[in-house]
């Protein structure tokens, strides 16, 4: 899947792995990993030592999630993303109904 398909904002359900059926915001895309980090999904707990900045303790974060693994939501509904050329640019659109999103 093209980095272009997901973008930061977008809400998007986890199709595979350990939160499989949960759902959340791309907080951030990492196209050159082609991966996303979705807000509440992977989560990891960090154990970070004192810092200048801050105090330290476990801190809990979420873990980068392949594009493989998730699916954009459109109006509750989990769908496939494709791109259509024109002359504005490359758009998205639902590969079922053929709809720009």
């Amino acid at each position: 899947m093209t980095m272009k398909k997901l973008k930061k904002g977008d809400t998007v359900l986890v199709t595979a792995g350990k939160d499989k059926g949960k759902s959340g915001e791309i907080i951030k895309v990492l196209p050159k990993d082609a991966t996303v980090i979705v807000k509440g999904i992977n989560m990891y707990k960090r154990h970070m030592k004192p810092r200048e900045e801050g105090g330290g303790g476990i801190i809990e974060r979420e873990r980068a999630l392949s594009v493989a693994k998730v699916m954009l939501m459109v109006e509750g509904k989990a769908v496939r993303v494709g791109l259509t050329r024109s002359k504005d640019g490359v758009k998205r659109i639902n590969k079922h109904t053929g709809k720009a999103l």
